[in-house]
Order: C-alpha cells, then structure tokens, then sequence
C-alpha cells in the first residue's frame, strides 16, 4: 500500500508526459497529412488516419487512465468519469460549439468576413423577398409534413398489425424500404416520377404517362404537365413533401408500430366490456398510451423538415418558388459568395431549430422519468 502511495507522484508524471508526446505525435502525423496530402496515396492516407486516429485515442486514453490513477483516490473516483468525457467534450466543443460562435461572429461582419456591419445582414435578409419566400416555404413544410407523417405512420401501424404475421413483415418491408434510400437517390427517383416531355413525345414521368393516360380514357384530351413548376396553390412545394412523406412514412410506422404493441390488451378488452366501438377505443385507449411515441415522431420529422436541402436542390434548386432556408444559405455562401448573408441565415435557422430541440429533450427527459 505504502508502495502504492510512493508510485503516485510517478504515474502522475509518467501520465501527463505521455499524453503530451502522444498529442504531439497524433498533431504532426495528422498536419503531415492535410499539408503533404497531394502527394501521399489516397488509400495509404485513409490507412494512416484510422490507425493514427483509432491507436492514437487508445494511446491518449492509457496514459490519461495513469495520470488519474496517480491521484490521491477520494480525488480519483471524482474525476475518473470527466477525465474520460474530457476528450468527447473537446471534440463536440471543436466540431459544434466552436463553428457555432464563429457563425454568429460572421453574421455580424461584411461579405468578407473582415469589417463589422452590426445587424445589418439581418436587416437585409429580411428585406429580401427570397428570403420571406423561404420562410413561407418552411413554415409551409412544418404546418404538412410532420403531422401528415405521424398520421400516414399510424394508419399504416394500425393496419399493419390487423395482418397476419407474415402478411404484417412483408407489408412492413416495403414502407420501411425507402429509409434507406438518401434523400439525394430519392429526389433523383421521384424526378423521373415528375418528369415533363412536350405533348405528342412519350412521356417519361410516370405521373404525365397517368395524366394522359386518365386524359386518353374520359376523352379529354389532357396534355403533360409540368408539375415542379406549377405553383400555383403551392403544387409544386407539395409535391416535394410527398418525396419526404414516402421516405418518413417507414420510420413512422416502426416506433407507432412497437408503441401500438405495447399497449396493454387488458385496457382494450376492459374498454370493450365496458360498450366501447372500434374508434372509441383507438381515440380514447390507445392513443394516449401512445401519445409520447407520436411526439417523438413529430418532433424529428419536424427538425428534419426546417433543416430540408437536398430535396429541394437536386430536384427544383430553389425556383418556381421552392426554395428553402437551407438552399437559400447554400446559394448565398456559394453562388453569391456573400458569407455575412449566409451567416445570418444559418443564425435565423438555429434560432428555428433550437427551441424544438430543447423541447425534445425535455421530452425524452419526461419520458424516462414516467417509466
């Protein structure tokens, strides 16, 4: 024990000495890499930063591990589980916190980021017509799409599970197949889905092919539309959420699913005794029991709605009226070039997004503390 106690001073020196020479090696190794970059194979590259990255954490976390170890052990215990987040806060303050003040410090500067405006990007963003378009776009995304996914989500978990087993995996299989499809693939599918020839080619678009087709059987002579830039009611806009609504739909469906299954059958039953139709007990049994699963569902789709770019820019770029906060900061930091605009932008947007995101984990917070 007294043998123990003498090693202390040791392990602390030890400790911290490795972990200096370990970062410096980890810094030289991976500034060797983005400076000499061009000239070092790009499969040996990748080679060298899984091993430098993967051996280099476990390196770090020996020698932090030792340097703990070394101190007296009240002193020990305590800070054994921050001295082991330490480096997961680093990375989230380096990847997230970080860019996120520095964002915030841009929206205030000109459009090379060098001599301060004060507000008046903001000023300007919300003088501009594109902008407000943007915003009724978005909010127009967030009135549609989170409650039609939650209510698309339930039928289909409802139905589903009237099904057999086998009929209930096979029908589950193919709603969940579009989750794994990126959301670049599915607007690049669901282009060929809209897509407009001139009246008298073939028609491509397999909703034009129906249109004439329905045109062709009632005699009416309907001509191909060109539907991504019909925007009038906002068709265009709406056509584009059905893009997401195909991809949410499976992840719906799979949490209200588990959620509906894990409704107690002796509350179903107690509600059929007691008179209760089919509706009744879904609207007044069931639903409140999976009412929790439903919020989540709504709240992820709905952070996944104010964030939607790559629907929009793969499919319309932002025209005929589509455009978005995401597309409109892309257009602003790349085509334009104007990065306090850009900035300001993305400010507007996690102003957006950050009370939702508060809400879902005081909500998740709720959830577990129920349980």
């Amino acid at each position: 024990m007294a043998g123990s106690e003498r090693n202390r001073p040791a392990k602390i020196l030890i400790g911290l000495v490795g972990l200096v020479v370990a970062i410096a090696i980890l810094g030289t190794i991976f500034q060797a890499l983005s400076l000499y970059g061009d000239e070092i194979p790009g499969l040996l590259q990748g080679l060298v930063a899984v091993v430098a990255g993967v051996g280099g954490v476990a390196v770090l976390f020996y020698f932090l591990n030792m340097m703990v170890e070394g101190l007296p052990t009240k002193v020990s215990e305590r800070v054994v589980p921050f001295a082991f987040l330490l480096p997961a806060l680093l990375v989230i303050g380096v990847m997230l916190i970080y860019p996120t003040v520095q964002t915030l410090h841009y929206s205030f500067a000109d459009d090379t980021s060098e001599q301060y405006v004060g507000f008046q990007n903001y000023v300007d963003i919300f003088g501009d017509s594109d902008f407000r378009e943007s915003i009724f776009n978005n909010v127009l995304w967030l009135l549609i799409v989170p409650a039609v996914t939650v209510v698309i989500g339930v039928v289909v978990a409802v139905l589903a599970d009237k099904l057999s087993s086998t009929g209930e995996k096979i029908s589950k299989s193919f709603i969940f197949v579009p989750m794994t499809i990126s959301f670049v693939g599915a607007a690049a599918i669901w282009s060929f889905v809209y897509a407009y020839d001139p009246p008298g080619d073939a028609q491509t678009g397999v909703l034009n092919a129906l249109w004439n087709g329905l045109g062709s059987l009632f005699g009416a002579g309907l001509k191909p539309v060109a539907w991504l830039s019909v925007s009038t009611a906002s068709l265009n806009d709406i056509l584009l959420m059905v893009v997401v609504l195909w991809l949410q739909a499976g992840f719906a469906m799979i949490l209200l699913s588990s959620a509906i299954k894990g409704v107690p059958e002796e509350t179903i039953e107690a509600a059929r005794i007691d008179g209760a139709n089919e509706w009744q007990i879904f609207g007044q049994v069931v639903v409140p029991q999976i009412r929790g699963t439903m919020i989540t569902v709504y709240i992820t789709t709905l952070i996944l709605v104010l964030k939607v770019f790559d629907i929009v820019y793969v499919m319309t770029s932002g025209l005929e009226g589509t455009n978005v906060i995401a597309n409109l900061f892309f257009q602003e930091i790349f085509i334009n070039g104007n990065n306090g605009i850009a900035a300001a932008i993305v400010v507007v947007l996690l102003l957006a997004v950050s009370p939702v995101m508060i809400y879902q984990v005081r909500h998740f917070r709720r959830e577990e503390a129920e349980r």
